[in-house]
């Protein structure tokens, strides 16, 4: 199984790796097998599988639930869960609660936290859960942060950035999630701090690469520019539905060899 320090070792070797996001157990079991070393249970389940308009709404329960079908089918993977909007912000001893309820629960290895909540990270650190941390666009901060904008542009901005991710590093995460930031100051922070970066719109410099998994797969309605999709399944799942609601119609479906005597 990937660990803490499997991941720590591919920076020091210079090995690019994928993380993707998972939600469900058949989703799980598809990229382990496909050697993804890293499945994160994103807050993104809020927008790609439950139906809300941003992830702040998702809650510690569904997202538990979710983390819970990823760690079933998860062999090989590292599983980091997401913490949601609100369940670490109001409280050190809240945030820890509920890290803990993903790990002893839900099966997760380690949680992502959003932005430098430096207290709360080096304490679950102490406490034998790791942490990603995440700088850069935040989504839960996007009301603060005036909508779904690049991050880190001009210089006091950029220093921003860089010293919360230097915080966070010394606080004890074993890897930052760099989301929508220029790529030479992804490629400044990669240098600058010890621990792996993964980035998310944030250009080729960083140790790691992350993607929403609807977005790869051509499940989303629209692909954000700092997503790729290498697939069209809209396409193929319509197209599958279509002649499966055709065949019915007809009487062609089920036929002699799917039916049973």
């Amino acid at each position: 199984m990937i660990t803490v320090l499997d991941v720590r070792a591919f920076k020091a070797e210079g090995k690019r790796f994928a993380m993707l996001t998972a939600y469900d157990y058949p989703t799980a079991r598809i990229l382990d097998e496909a050697g993804i070393p890293i499945l994160l249970v994103g807050d993104s389940l809020a927008n790609t599988v439950l139906g809300y308009e941003s992830t702040l709404p998702v809650t510690m329960e569904e997202m538990l639930h979710h983390t819970r079908a990823v760690a079933r089918g998860a062999r090989n993977a590292m599983v980091v869960a997401d913490m949601p909007f609100l369940s670490y912000q109001v409280s050190v001893e809240e945030g820890i609660r509920n890290a803990g309820r993903f790990v002893k629960e839900a099966g997760a290895h380690a949680v992502k936290i959003e932005g430098p909540h430096l207290e709360l990270i080096g304490r679950l650190v102490e406490l034998g859960i790791p942490v990603m941390g995440h700088v850069g666009l935040t989504p839960q901060s996007v009301h603060a942060l005036g909508g779904y904008r690049v991050q880190g542009r001009g210089e006091e901005a950029a220093r921003r950035v860089l010293d919360q991710a230097l915080a966070i590093e010394k606080a004890g995460a074993f890897s930052i999630v760099l989301e929508a930031i220029p790529a030479e100051l992804a490629r400044e922070v990669t240098a600058r701090v010890q621990v792996p970066t993964i980035g998310i719109g944030a250009g080729p410099h960083c140790d790691g690469q992350v993607l929403v998994l609807t977005d790869l797969l051509g499940l989303s309605e629209r692909v954000p520019k700092l997503a790729k999709a290498y697939a069209d399944l809209r396409r193929v799942i319509g197209e599958a539905v279509r002649a499966f609601a055709d065949e019915v119609a007809s009487g062609a479906f089920p036929d002699e060899t799917h039916t049973y005597r």
